[in-house]
């Protein structure tokens, strides 16, 4: 009724549209019909199927090629995008020409999660405790990067259905102490699988992230500037250099968490940047530096490796400069040791020491630029 197909649609829809109650999902519906008009409802209806070895699709996409689709798998995110032009230099038929053309031109995407079940991350809980029940919930659960799954906007995405947000969702149950069914085996591979029913209300969930870009939304809360002049007096005693300090629960809203999440984890904390003594303490100290393997390695074909003090502090000042963080003293290192790995084990020498003058020649030779971090 109220649906000629002359039309294809409801007279109604229209009027509708406008009505407070009407729509729940108003603000989603808003973007897909600017980005595809009134005809949004009917552009990339997807259907996704697991296969043992990978995924059927079945998609709506009218007046596309299959040229012009393109799929790929990243980060656990199937990703459909396709794209075509007005074809304003296609050549006319001779049969006649376009007197009008209704089928959509331009680009669209969208992405599905289609990775692990939330529920996995207590399966690696339970190999460790190896699947002790009792055990596995008394232990600890360290999620890292969850900065990654931070919505992106305040509205929801139609580009990325689990825009972090949906991640965030499946989180709440694992962190509210219920009593979660864990596949022992993992993921979806085997859905004939018996799940093993963990308590998680003793577990203790302990999650942390780079939160990069976050400093902004913490100067703009304490009405100041990450870079220029500050708005009032009041801001002068605020280390510019250390925002993170100042992080409360409203910054990580601002971030993209979403309230439940930060309401599920009580403590908030950060940490301080590394600095000179932190950086050449991880470099030498632990059991399992990077300076300990070198001299390990080069021990194992019968060579004493040594280097000179001022190579470490060279090697600080660069990951400094460079603001490479721990994971680019790493880089730096093997930098310097790439050339004499090669070398020096045909040289038949006993004994190799490393010397401030050929650290910088190595890396003037990689040209360290290219290590720098924006």
């Amino acid at each position: 009724m109220l649906m000629p197909s002359i039309f294809g649609e409801n007279l109604f829809d229209d009027w509708f549209d406008e009505f407070p109650f009407y729509d729940m999902d108003k603000e989603m519906n808003n973007t897909e019909k600017k980005l595809y008009g009134k005809k949004a409802g009917r552009i990339m209806k997807t259907d996704i199927k697991e296969q043992k070895d990978g995924y059927e699709l079945m998609i709506d996409l009218p007046g596309f090629t299959k040229d012009e689709i393109k799929a790929s798998v990243s980060d656990g995110y199937l990703t459909i995008s396709a794209a075509k032009g007005l074809d304003k230099d296609e050549k006319e038929k001779d049969s006649g020409h376009y007197i009008r053309r209704e089928r959509y031109a331009g680009a669209c995407q969208r992405s599905f999660y289609v990775g692990e079940d939330i529920e996995s991350i207590l399966t690696r809980l339970l190999q460790v405790a190896d699947y002790n029940v009792p055990e596995a919930e008394q232990g600890i659960v360290f999620i890292d990067e969850i900065d990654k799954i931070a919505r992106k906007g305040d509205n929801p995405s139609i580009t990325r259905d689990v825009s972090g947000e949906g991640v965030q969702q499946g989180l709440l149950k694992l962190l509210e102490g219920s009593v979660v069914n864990v596949p022992p085996q993992g993921g979806r591979k085997h859905p004939d699988q018996k799940m093993i029913p963990v308590n998680t209300k003793n577990i203790l969930f302990i999650c942390g992230g780079a939160f990069d870009g976050i400093e902004k939304k913490i100067a703009q809360r304490l009405n100041t500037h990450v870079v220029g002049y500050t708005a009032s007096q009041k801001t002068a005693v605020i280390d510019k250099n250390n925002m993170m300090q100042y992080i409360a629960p409203q910054d990580l809203k601002s971030f993209g968490l979403i309230p439940e999440i930060i309401g599920r984890l009580p403590v908030l904390t950060y940490l301080n940047p590394l600095d000179r003594n932190a950086l050449r303490a991880i470099l030498t100290e632990p059991k399992n530096s990077i300076i300990k393997q070198y001299i390990k390695l080069f021990e194992m074909d019968g060579i004493k490796l040594t280097f000179e003090d001022s190579v470490f502090e060279y090697i600080v000042d660069k990951a400094v400069e460079y603001k490479l963080g721990a994971r680019g003293l790493r880089s730096i290192v093997e930098t310097i040791m790439m050339d004499v790995m090669f070398e020096i084990p045909s040289e038949s020498k006993k004994e190799y020491k490393v010397t401030l003058d050929y650290a910088k020649m190595q890396l003037e030779k990689a040209n360290m630029a290219r290590l720098q971090t924006a």
